[in-house]
């Protein structure tokens, strides 16, 4: 019986490409979590500007950044988005929790329209740890991201999530995010001896390969660089 593979889509990371059997599926939800300062927004930026450079429309739709600020972190990189904003490549969205609530039970809204407009492939929602908390109960929660998940796959968006988290035990995560993500990846910067060390985990991927060690990572002027040699243990 021939078995269809689903199309891989490059996380911008070429370690992490490689780690992965070639990055995320195509139209799948997956999410990226750590504490503040972990590398979440520079993780998910690489994933949006291998979109961009392989001639995808983007979006980026945040809770909480200001737009200016975060240009002006990311031109670091050698990132320009304001001139794929002008170009109409780049979409930049930010709304409150409430307005993502709101287009989930008006079946796609404004955000909808932005997609099919702009023909996006390629989505960063950052933080669903903002909007989960608009929901009280698991069910609720499970619910509301079977919801956006679904939407998102209709689309036919690759979709990156972030969450905040500190610890890397499954149960720190709800459980409403944690089962229906296609891959859950974790950021650390954690503290060995005298120093701090970034390190990355692939939690879960589903139908992919990968590998199960912690691996530590660099953050310099050209983004992450994976150390897939070097394996750690905190």
């Amino acid at each position: 019986m021939n078995v269809t593979r689903l199309k891989r889509v490059s996380t911008g990371i070429p370690e992490l490409d490689k780690m992965t059997e070639g990055g995320f599926r195509e139209a799948t939800a997956n999410l990226v979590a750590g504490r503040a300062g972990s590398g979440k927004t520079i993780f998910c930026f690489h994933f949006l500007m291998a979109g961009l450079k392989n001639g995808e429309n983007v979006m980026y739709l945040t809770f909480e950044e200001d737009k200016e600020k975060l240009y002006d972190d990311l031109s670091v990189f050698g990132w320009d988005l304001e001139k794929y904003e002008r170009e109409g490549k780049f979409v930049f969205l930010r709304y409150t929790p409430e307005q993502v609530k709101k287009v989930l039970t008006e079946g796609g809204g404004v955000i909808e329209s932005i997609v099919i407009k702009h023909n996006i492939k390629r989505m960063v929602i950052d933080s669903i740890s903002s909007f989960s908390l608009l929901y009280k109960d698991e069910l609720s929660k499970k619910e509301a991201a079977l919801s956006l998940f679904q939407m998102i796959g209709n689309w036919g968006c690759t979709a990156l999530l972030t969450a905040q988290d500190s610890q890397r035990e499954e149960d720190n995560i709800t459980s409403a995010l944690e089962f229906e993500v296609d891959s859950i990846i974790f950021l650390y910067n954690v503290k060995i001896g005298t120093a701090r060390k970034r390190a990355m985990e692939i939690l879960k991927m589903r139908g992919t390969n990968h590998p199960q060690s912690i691996y530590r990572f660099d953050i310099t002027t050209k983004g992450v660089s994976i150390h897939t040699e070097e394996a750690i243990a905190f």
